[in-house]
């Protein structure tokens, strides 16, 4: 059913945690499922230099957020932001398809997080392209539009 390194992320889980002086936060849940993540990010010049998760769910939820928390460490937050569920999902080997929401929720929390530090900043929220018709204002850092 699962991959043995979706196994390998979900039995020995990297970056479990929580940052008490976090730069930003976020918190994403699945109505579906009941899965909850939470997201906390520490950024040094546009650079996400600490990363850590709590995660309450099934291990595809686990794995993701571990698999998630170790691919943007170290990225600016427009490479984070630009991470999709389908790397997660790439990056573990695959889910079953009943499990991708898993994925969804990672990609969800990195977006929540990274608009959290943007918002204690002063700073206006990134949007998807899809969710907008931003005409480059306000969207997210590689809008079509913008």
């Amino acid at each position: 059913m699962y991959t043995e390194k979706v196994m390998e992320e979900f039995t020995n889980p990297k970056n479990v945690g929580e940052l008490a002086d976090a730069d930003g936060f976020g918190e994403v849940g699945s109505p579906s499922c009941g899965d909850t993540m939470k997201l906390y990010l520490k950024v040094e010049e546009d650079r996400i230099t600490d990363v850590r998760f709590r995660t309450f769910g099934c291990a595809a939820a686990i794995a993701s957020s571990s698999m998630a928390t170790t691919m943007i460490r170290g990225m600016t937050l427009a490479e984070a932001w630009d991470l999709s569920n389908a790397d997660v999902v790439a990056a573990l080997g695959g889910l079953p398809p009943a499990k991708i929401h898993c994925s969804v929720l990672a990609e969800a929390a990195i977006r929540t997080a990274i608009n959290d530090y943007r918002a204690r900043r002063g700073l206006s929220p990134w949007k998807t392209c899809s969710s907008c018709s931003c005409g480059g204002d306000g969207c997210g850092p590689h809008c079509e539009n913008g």
